[in-house]
């Protein structure tokens, strides 16, 4: 995470957790690179300050119920961007950068806790009083706390790649094996192309449009005056983020809100690279993130009351573009729905409720 958006600190190792990328060609000022273009997304910006932090948040308006949207480990909101038209406006959509990420401040303490409380007083301060909760990766943790002490304040939860607890020392231990480097090399910092090039061959291959997610690598880096790119998250601010993520464990059994899980089908692109290496990707995800995962699902299922599980193609960091129309059916038929029966009938592809 110190030296690319969206990573993490395993010891003295940096691993990338989700994907970025550069637009093509930008100006060699910071400030020359964000008048340059145009964000299309059809949402408001605006900032609040809660609970002692500045927090930048999207809204996409609506007059339907209240959708918070939180983003992962090194992420920013904008990676919601390809999803919410797909949800077909019957939502009002909020997203917002939790505190170390995109423009909200860096201050911390970044503990549940605390974000948690960054999650309600944002509610408070834009008259929301109650909400759907989505959190994608990390931002599981939010919505888990949140639904679990304010219980009404949240409506029904969704989990997106988010129904893990990374305080398990497994996924450590798994982030400590891993069979490729996701750190850029010095080169890629050197342009934004150099950048985009880099993060699109490993994380992004199966989204040809890098335009999809321009907005989020934006929020992603800052564009230094050599033309060079830098992770607007410090690593002494990645590092606090890391620690808090890895010793903040879940409690499931204090929520009472139906959940959805959503689970991509694998961590890591296991097709990456030549084939020694692409073996070397899946005997990884066979030992360390099935087992994980498995786990995971098992565990939501004996502690979360009203429960259902979805699995779609794709991998932890392209899922919600990948799989970006049956994520939102999902998501729809879900928080639109009647209210989740224990032991009713599956529905959608590779769906399973409790």
């Amino acid at each position: 995470m110190s030296r690319a958006p969206g990573s993490m600190l395993v010891g003295d190792t940096l691993v990338v957790l989700v994907g970025c990328s550069v637009q093509k060609r930008a100006p060699a000022t910071k400030e020359a690179a964000r008048s340059a273009w145009t964000d299309t997304s059809p949402h408001a910006t605006g900032f609040v300050t809660v609970n002692g932090a500045r927090l930048h948040y999207l809204d996409w308006g609506g007059t339907g119920p209240n959708l918070i949207l939180i983003h992962g480990l090194g992420d920013n909101p904008h990676v919601f961007d390809e999803l919410i038209p797909a949800l077909g406006g019957q939502f009002r959509i909020v997203a917002y950068a939790r505190r170390g990420h995109g423009r909200s401040s860096k201050e911390g303490p970044f503990d549940t806790g605390t974000l948690t409380q960054d999650l309600r007083a944002m509610m408070d301060s834009l008259k929301i009083a109650k909400a759907h909760l989505a959190g994608w990766s990390m931002g599981g943790n939010e919505i888990t706390a949140m639904a679990g002490k304010y219980p009404d304040r949240v409506d029904r939860i969704v989990y997106l790649e988010g129904a893990y607890d990374w305080a398990e020392p497994a996924f450590t231990a798994a982030l400590g094996e891993l069979p490729v480097d996701l750190n850029p090399p010095p080169a890629a910092l050197k342009s934004l192309d150099a950048f985009r090039s880099w993060q699109n061959g490993l994380f992004f291959p199966a989204v040809a449009d890098p335009s999809r997610w321009e907005a989020y690598i934006r929020d992603l880096v800052d564009v230094q005056a050599d033309g060079s790119v830098r992770p607007v998250t410090s690593d002494s601010v990645a590092g606090a983020l890391f620690k808090a993520l890895t010793t903040n464990p879940r409690n499931y059994s204090t929520v009472k809100a139906p959940a959805l899980a959503i689970y991509a089908e694998t961590f890591l692109d296991v097709a990456h690279g030549d084939s020694a290496q692409q073996v070397k990707n899946s005997a990884w995800e066979a030992k360390h993130m099935k087992p994980f995962r498995a786990a995971s699902m098992a565990r939501v299922k004996r502690e979360l009351k009203r429960l259902e599980i979805v699995t779609v193609p794709g991998t932890h960091m392209t899922f919600l573009f990948t799989s970006r129309d049956r994520v939102a059916e999902a998501m729809k038929r879900f928080l639109t729905g009647n209210p989740l029966t224990v032991g009713s009938a599956s529905a959608g592809s590779s769906a399973s409720h409790r």
